[in-house]
C-alpha cells in the first residue's frame, strides 16, 4: 500500500460556507469519520490527525478537514464563524448523508453541536479534550485556563519562541515537544496572518459553538469521551460532566496524557476509536 501524505491526501471542496481543504483516505463506500481539529494557532486536519488517516484509513474513511479559520480553508471573521453549519455543508458538498464525528477540543465542540442539533446526520461521536460549558467543580476560577493564555499568547506571537511555549503545555511528555512540531505549528500560522488576525479580534467574546446542558442530554449518538488526566488547556472535569450528560457514552481518562491524547497515546487512541467505531450499529449508518 502506498504511504499516504500530506500531499497525496489534499483535497480541496466549494461549499456554501467557502471553500474548504482537507485531507481523506480509505474507501469511498466506507464508514465516513469526520475528524475535526481545535482552536490553536497553525491547527489543521493533517497536524491533529495525520496519524489516525494512517492508521485507520484502511477500513474506515476518514476525512480531516481545515475548519474555516484555520489551514488552507477560507477566512472568516468572529461573527462569520459558523463551524455548524460548516460541517453540514461539508457533508452535502462530499455527498455524506451520516457519518461519525470525531473533535479534539474546539472540534469537539462543533461535534457536539452537530450531534444534538441534527442526529440524523450523526452515526457516533467521539470526543478528546473537549470541554463543556458551565460553573467549574475542580478548576480554578472561572478565566481562561493556563493552557488557554498560553493559546492566545501563540495567536500574537506565532514566531517559533511563542509557540514553544504553547506546544510546551500541550503535552504531558517530553518526548512530543519537538522542535520538528514547534516549527511545523508556526509555519503553518505564520502562512494565514489573515486566520491570526480574525481570531484575535473575536478575544474576549462570547465564545460560540456552545450548547447547552438539555442539548447535550438530548445526543443519541453512542458516544465515546476521551481525556487526559494532566491536560492543562482544558480540564477533565468538562469530559466528566459530557459522560453524565449524554446517555449513551462512556469515558476514558489517561493519566500522563495532556491535551493531545491522538498523539500523545496514539495507539492506545487508534484501538478505542476503531472498537467505538465497529460497535455502532450497521442501522446506525
Amino acid at each position: 500500500m502506498t504511504e499516504l501524505t500530506q500531499e497525496s491526501t489534499s483535497r480541496t471542496v466549494k461549499t456554501a460556507s467557502g471553500q474548504i481543504h482537507y485531507h481523506e483516505a480509505g474507501p469511498a463506500d466506507a464508514h465516513a469519520v469526520i475528524m475535526l481539529h481545535g482552536s490553536g494557532p497553525g491547527a489543521t486536519g493533517w497536524s491533529n490527525f495525520n496519524g489516525q488517516l494512517r492508521a485507520l484509513s484502511d477500513r474506515f474513511r476518514v476525512i480531516a478537514p481545515d475548519m474555516p479559520g484555520w489551514g488552507d480553508s477560507d477566512p472568516v471573521s468572529y461573527e462569520e464563524r459558523n463551524h455548524q453549519q460548516a460541517a453540514l455543508d461539508f457533508m452535502d458538498e462530499l455527498g455524506i448523508e451520516k457519518a461519525s464525528y470525531v473533535g479534539n477540543s474546539m472540534g469537539g465542540a462543533t461535534s457536539l453541536q452537530v450531534a444534538a442539533r441534527n442526529p440524523d446526520r450523526v452515526a457516533g461521536l467521539v470526543t478528546l479534550g473537549a470541554g463543556a460549558g458551565g460553573v467549574r467543580l475542580f478548576g480554578a476560577g472561572d478565566g481562561p485556563t493556563e493552557g488557554l493564555k498560553l493559546l492566545q499568547g501563540a495567536y500574537r506571537d506565532p514566531s517559533p519562541v511563542g509557540m514553544a511555549k504553547f506546544v510546551d503545555i500541550f503535552v504531558y511528555d517530553e518526548a512530543f515537544k519537538s522542535e520538528e512540531l514547534v516549527r511545523q505549528r508556526s509555519d503553518n500560522a505564520l502562512r494565514h496572518p489573515e486566520h491570526l488576525a480574525n481570531f484575535i479580534a473575536g478575544l474576549g467574546r462570547p465564545r460560540r459553538g456552545l450548547v447547552s446542558d438539555e442539548e447535550i442530554a438530548s445526543i443519541t449518538a453512542p458516544t465515546l469521551i476521551i481525556h487526559g488526566r494532566d491536560d492543562r488547556v482544558v480540564h477533565y472535569e468538562g469530559s466528566l460532566k459530557l459522560c453524565a450528560l449524554v446517555p449513551n457514552s462512556r469515558l476514558v481518562l489517561i493519566n500522563r496524557c495532556g491535551h493531545w491524547a491522538q498523539v500523545e497515546h496514539a495507539a492506545e487512541f487508534n484501538r478505542l476509536l476503531a472498537c467505538h467505531l465497529d460497535d455502532i450499529s450497521i442501522d446506525n449508518l
